[in-house]
């Protein structure tokens, strides 16, 4: 055998070696970049039917109005606005929703600790985030079973290292071997220990929306 054809065969194996090594040494995952449309998408809905929707939604918002239950802030903050408040049923003037809808940005950066991964929502970009909210998974042996904080942490992994995933998404599963009070902050620590992509945090009370901030100030990475 000549010495050509035995170094051809040390650096394939070599190569393996090296990759491997370098992807334990933090090489990490490669993910490609959030996804820009050059088409536009398509419309469902002519314009007139689109005006016909919009009209009837403006008419059940002035006449009917909504209920935001026992959430005096949000009445105050509507009341200022312009809106019409009596109790906790709320109606909006003509035309209000969509000026306040045009108070919003088209599109704006979520920042990823890892700054390569942020990413822009809105627009024509396209974001590509993991399932949000199953209470059941389904394991190697087959079986549909309740999700534990174990096969959150997987997920969480396993998004990270899949190129075709933007964001660590959250909550992946729901992990129901942990007690609802704590249930949040385990799921926020998952996604800072285990991925550097941009993720979202826990949006089901004001208070676990403030946990996720304080998380954010004083980080686990």
């Amino acid at each position: 055998m000549d010495d050509t054809a035995t170094a051809g065969r040390r650096s394939r194996r070599g190569g393996g070696r090296d990759a491997r090594r370098q992807l334990r040494s933090g090489g990490g995952a490669q993910s490609a970049p959030y996804i820009t449309r050059n088409l536009p998408p398509v419309d469902i809905l002519t314009d007139e039917a689109a005006e016909i929707i919009e009209a009837n939604a403006e008419t059940i918002l002035e006449e009917i109005g909504i209920d935001f239950l026992e959430d005096p802030e949000a009445l105050a903050m509507l009341k200022d606005a312009g809106c019409d408040v009596q109790g906790e049923r709320v109606h909006f003037p003509r035309g209000l929703a969509r000026k306040l809808c045009e108070t919003a940005p088209s599109s704006y950066t979520q920042h990823a600790r890892n700054t390569a991964r942020s990413v822009e929502i809105g627009g024509n970009n396209m974001v590509f985030a993991p399932v949000y909210g199953p209470p059941f998974v389904r394991d190697l042996e087959n079986e549909r079973r309740y999700a534990t904080i174990e096969d959150f942490r997987n997920f969480v992994k396993l998004v990270y290292m899949l190129p075709g995933f933007h964001h660590s998404g959250g909550t992946v599963c729901e992990p129901v071997d942990l007690p609802v009070t704590k249930r949040h902050l385990e799921m926020i620590y998952a996604h800072q220990r285990y991925s550097d992509k941009p993720y979202m945090g826990s949006v089901t009370a004001p208070e676990r929306a403030q946990d996720h901030g304080r998380h954010v100030e004083n980080p686990v990475w």
